[in-house]
Formats: structure tokens, C-alpha cells, sequence
């Protein structure tokens, strides 16, 4: 499967932003944004002329790469969202949330995205007592998810949940640090989502 294996940090300074994709780092002023709040490349401190549809696009790539998504799957996950009932853009973002990958994340087993989809890659993390290794796989409504039973002893879970102590677990979520396994109690709703995301200016670009 296709992803993008450069430097993290140049992400969050051509987007501006904060994209929490290297876990603690992202807390410390080691940060690329705290040391070079400018775009990458020697244009990086140019003036830009905004335009509606720049912001549209650059909201649409801030979006995939705090998921960690390529474009073609993350236009599918639109498609999807447009076929559902209800607002399309809090469709796309609870389609987003629901992968497996950001659910480990948001649970606290990993320090990152990137690292919760290797952890389920690697099939360390079990759906309702049986191992998924597909990052991409949408949890619904009581699915339980736990770390197998042969991992529950690695260390970068072990310092994932150390870490993750100051991030609180959201409502749509329920964890058990003990027993190392979660609930997902419902599907969040917006107002759930604390991503810095205007899921709107998407929907706007792709209904061009």
C-alpha cells in the first residue's frame, strides 16, 4: 500500500500547523513549527496570495495528513460520506475517526497515528477478541478493542500509555488502562471531534 515515508515535520510547517505526527515531540520545542514557523523549501517565508480555493485545498491536505491518508482513498471516504444521510462534512470526519488506526491512536495505545496503524500492521491489536491487521478497518457501535495478548508487554506501548496521560480520551470512547482494551460506546458527533479541521471548505472543493 502506497503512503508517504518523508519527514513528518515538513508536513506541519507547509500546512502552518500543528499535526501532532510524531507524538511527544510535537510537545516540546523541538517541534519544526516552534524552531521554523514557515513553510519548507526556499519560497517557504514568500508571501502568499490567498485565495478561496487555496484555502479550500490546503484544508483538504492538512486533513489527510493528520489521518495519514493518500488521495485516493480519501476521496473514496468523501464519496461515501456524500452518499450518507446528514451533513457531508461531519460524515467525512466520523468516517475518519471510526478507522481502526485512529481509534488505537485516540485510546491512547499509541503516540501517533503512524504508530497505532504499524501496532495494528504488525496484528497487535485485536477487534472483539480477534486480530485485525488492516488499519483502515471501521470499528462501529461495542466493538471492543484490546492489544493482543503477546503484546501487552512491549515497551512502546507501555510508553505510549505514559505519555498519553495528557491526552484525555474522548466521550465517544471508553477505556480500561488495566486491562489494556477500549469500547467504542457510539459514533462521534462533531462536537466529539477536537481536530482543528473546516470539514465545509472540503466539502467546497470537491463539489466543484
Amino acid at each position: 500500500m502506497a503512503r508517504y515515508t518523508g519527514p513528518s515535520c515538513r508536513l506541519c510547517r507547509r500546512e502552518g500547523c500543528k499535526l501532532f505526527l510524531k507524538g511527544d515531540r510535537c510537545y516540546t520545542d523541538k517541534c519544526a513549527i516552534e524552531r521554523r514557523d514557515y513553510a519548507p523549501g526556499e519560497a517557504g517565508r514568500k508571501r502568499v496570495k490567498e485565495s478561496e480555493y487555496r484555502m479550500q485545498l490546503r484544508e483538504k491536505q492538512k486533513t489527510k495528513r493528520i489521518y495519514g491518508l493518500l488521495e485516493k482513498q480519501f476521496h473514496h471516504y468523501y464519496d461515501m460520506a456524500s452518499r450518507q444521510q446528514g451533513v457531508t462534512g461531519e460524515n467525512l470526519l466520523r468516517i475518519l475517526e471510526s478507522r481502526l488506526d485512529n481509534v488505537v491512536y485516540r485510546l491512547g495505545f499509541a503516540k501517533s497515528r503512524a504508530e497505532a496503524r504499524q501496532q495494528v500492521r504488525h496484528g497487535h491489536i485485536c477487534v472483539n477478541g480477534r486480530r485485525v491487521d488492516i488499519p483502515s478497518f471501521r470499528v462501529r457501535p461495542g466493538d471492543l478493542i484490546s492489544v493482543a495478548p503477546k503484546a501487552k508487554e512491549m515497551l512502546v506501548i507501555k510508553s505510549a500509555l505514559i505519555s498519553n496521560e495528557r491526552v484525555q480520551v474522548p466521550a465517544w470512547l471508553e477505556v480500561d488502562i488495566e486491562k489494556l482494551q477500549g469500547s467504542v460506546l457510539a459514533l462521534p458527533q462533531r462536537d466529539q471531534i477536537d481536530s482543528d479541521i473546516r470539514e465545509q471548505l472540503i466539502v467546497e472543493l470537491y463539489s466543484k
